[in-house]
């Protein structure tokens, strides 16, 4: 056994034992019982406009991802790239580790078209970073209307304006090839972190909250930054641990933080476990099978 193969192991099992350890630490600061009475309770309605909110951000994101692909010259279909991102999001929350998602579309982008791995690549981590600075945006926004934090509005202001006007800088020296679409596919980045929040105040409604949302929703934008960090399974574990901590912090129902992420993490998985399709039917993606790990690793270190 290689020492990077012993790596991989050891890496995928202190996610696990992190996910199961942050989990056993949440669930002893709450009542499993009152958990399991408020979702029993939950107004099925509400829920149902959360998944149908996360569903329309998942479309966005796969939109912004073909944004992206098309500023390097890739052109795809918008059907065919949905269905690489329905795949790539089932391997990220299922079976994290390795290559991920990301190898998957880099395997078969490539297979279908000739074009570098390093643009793929670099396709891909801005994909991914126009949703951290979208995820900024709406963080900062909160800030401002949470006087309790005691971080003068301008400086929140002022500091998320200095950070994108770097960034667009950073973008026009060095990725030129993303320059162009700057402003779509930050809109866009803008929508599906909207539609993230809107998913989050619907499970709120769906609890039967009345009460002030900004912290919650603070809380809740906190726990995806956590959950970018390949910490543990899919995020589960770290975004309950930002709930706990937080609602200590604004003295906030506990229980509730918790379901808020519990609730939203089924509504992902639920939509992520569509990708699973692609696994029984690949013909669907044009092959007779998956690749290997092997297959995948390859394709990512070609150019």
């Amino acid at each position: 056994m290689n020492k990077k193969l012993i790596w991989k192991i050891a890496k995928n099992l202190l996610k696990v034992v992190v996910t199961i350890t942050a989990l056993y630490w949440v669930f002893s600061q709450v009542s499993i019982q009152d958990l399991k009475e408020a979702v029993i309770n939950s107004n099925p309605l509400f829920l149902l406009l959360a998944f149908l909110a996360y569903a329309i951000s998942i479309l966005i994101s796969s939109s912004r991802l073909l944004s992206f692909l098309t500023a390097i010259g890739l052109h795809v279909s918008e059907r065919y790239n949905f269905k690489l991102y329905q795949l790539g999001l089932f391997y990220n929350l299922f079976l994290p580790g390795g290559v991920g998602g990301d190898g998957y579309k880099i395997y078969f982008l490539r297979k279908k078209h000739s074009i570098k791995g390093r643009k793929l690549l670099g396709a891909l981590f801005f994909d991914r970073l126009s949703g951290l600075w979208a995820l900024c945006l709406i963080i900062a926004a909160l800030v401002i209307f949470m006087p309790q934090l005691g971080i003068p509005n301008y400086l929140t202001i002022i500091g998320f304006i200095v950070g994108t006007v770097l960034y667009y800088m950073l973008v026009g020296k060095f990725f030129k090839d993303f320059k162009s679409n700057f402003v779509k596919t930050h809109l866009k980045a803008i929508g599906v972190q909207s539609m993230q929040v809107v998913s989050a105040i619907m499970i709120l409604y769906a609890l039967g909250f009345e009460g002030k949302f900004s912290p919650y929703l603070f809380l809740f934008l906190a726990s995806s930054l956590v959950a970018i960090i390949p910490f543990s399974v899919g995020g589960l574990g770290m975004r309950e641990l930002v709930y706990v901590w937080g609602a200590n912090f604004f003295h906030l129902d506990s229980h509730l933080a918790v379901l808020i992420s519990l609730l939203f993490y089924i509504i992902s998985a639920i939509m992520a476990f569509t990708g699973s399709y692609y696994i029984f039917h690949p013909s669907v993606l044009g092959t007779d099978k998956l690749p290997s790990v092997k297959e995948l690793e390859e394709s990512q270190t070609e150019d």
